[in-house]
């Protein structure tokens, strides 16, 4: 039995459902990472980001409507794992001085997939002749490159080094 031939379309349309569940658990996860933080700058980092992931999931379904298709997700194992992993940072590291450095970390691994997943959904959708829906993920791939910058930008002025002298005045 010959199975059908997958196309780029098929291809950009799986990863579109899989970035679409990403952005989802994302927003599940964001309000317990916003709670654990101890750093008031982290906690607004991570707060206006839920914002901001709101609207990365009404331009995703704008993009599913632009081409035609049901907006739906597929289960994405490595933003699966990737939460999972800050999950448990959350409760190994819970009161610690490294907890809010972990846990940038772990935000900043969610922002390096989701920067990958969108450029590459907008090289393929100005492959395909979406330009709507390139424009839509570019939008959404500088918010994502825009939140990595913050991050990093935390986690070199205060983040880390605040983690580091808990530690010292611990010893």
């Amino acid at each position: 039995m010959a199975t059908k031939q997958k196309t780029l379309d098929d291809l950009f349309y799986d990863t579109l459902k899989d970035i679409y569940y990403a952005e989802k658990k994302i927003l599940k996860t964001l309000p317990k990472m916003a709670k654990a933080t101890q750093s008031k700058e982290l906690k607004a980092a991570f707060e206006k980001h839920e914002g901001e992931t709101e609207r990365h999931v009404e331009r995703l379904e704008q993009v599913f409507e632009i081409i035609g298709r049901p907006a739906r997700g597929k289960t994405c194992d490595a933003i699966d794992g990737i939460t999972d992993e800050g999950a448990e940072i959350m409760d190994e590291y819970k009161g610690m001085p490294a907890l809010d450095a972990g846990m940038l970390a772990a935000a900043q691994a969610v922002e390096h997939y989701e920067i990958s997943r969108y450029g590459t959904l907008r090289t393929w959708a100005q492959e395909l002749g979406h330009d709507k829906a390139a424009k839509l993920l570019s939008e959404t791939l500088e918010e994502e490159k825009a939140t990595d910058k913050t991050l990093s930008g935390l986690a070199t002025s205060t983040v880390n080094s605040k983690a580091e002298q808990e530690m010292r005045a611990a010893s």
